[in-house]
């Protein structure tokens, strides 16, 4: 993501934060958290989708009895749209109802379900991307809310700390060798 690039690489040189332009370049937002972070490739495949279940009927996490449904997702994505956009019109680009697509229509459950095999875009016959929506929801609760699941929390952790995925230091990473 551009974005994070940006972010890292004002990171490494702290000279940079100084520099004039760098005031408003931090991104709104990182990922989906509600309809108005979302691609508008998404926004035209959850209008176009015909509901026919070929998704879900092929999805991994479904078949072994998770709570994911890729067709609910972007039929929540239509009715969320539909919902907040007339509001939207009505009241002004800032209007808010204190909901969100992530919680109040699509539970982080079903988006962690997501095994990524890409089964659902591949029998879908209009193209929809499914795991593509899904990454970008799950990359809010990462970034923005550090919201993921304890094992990659902990990855992440250490990776910050260790500078690897591993709990171990540097210095400890090759005594199971001897």
């Amino acid at each position: 993501m551009e974005s994070v690039y940006k972010e890292v690489k004002l990171m490494m040189d702290p000279n940079q934060a100084f520099v004039s332009g760098n005031e408003n370049s931090a991104p709104s937002r990182f990922g989906t958290k509600d309809i108005e972070d979302v691609s508008w490739k998404n926004f035209i495949d959850s209008l176009s989708c015909t509901q026919c279940g070929r998704c879900t009927a092929v999805c991994p996490a479904n078949i072994t009895g998770k709570k994911l449904s890729p067709r609910k997702l972007f039929v929540d994505l239509r009715y969320r749209m539909t919902e907040k956009g007339f509001a939207i019109l009505k009241n002004g680009k800032d209007y808010s109802d204190n909901k969100s697509l992530i919680n109040d229509y699509i539970s982080k459950e079903e988006l962690w379900a997501c095994t990524t095999c890409n089964a659902c875009a591949t029998e879908c016959p209009l193209n929809i991307n499914h795991p593509s929506f899904i990454l970008d929801m799950r990359r809010y609760l990462v970034m923005e809310e550090a919201a993921g699941p304890t094992g990659l929390n902990a990855i992440f952790s250490n990776i910050e700390n260790n500078g690897a995925p591993w709990q171990y230091s540097s210095d400890d990473r090759l005594n199971w060798t001897l």
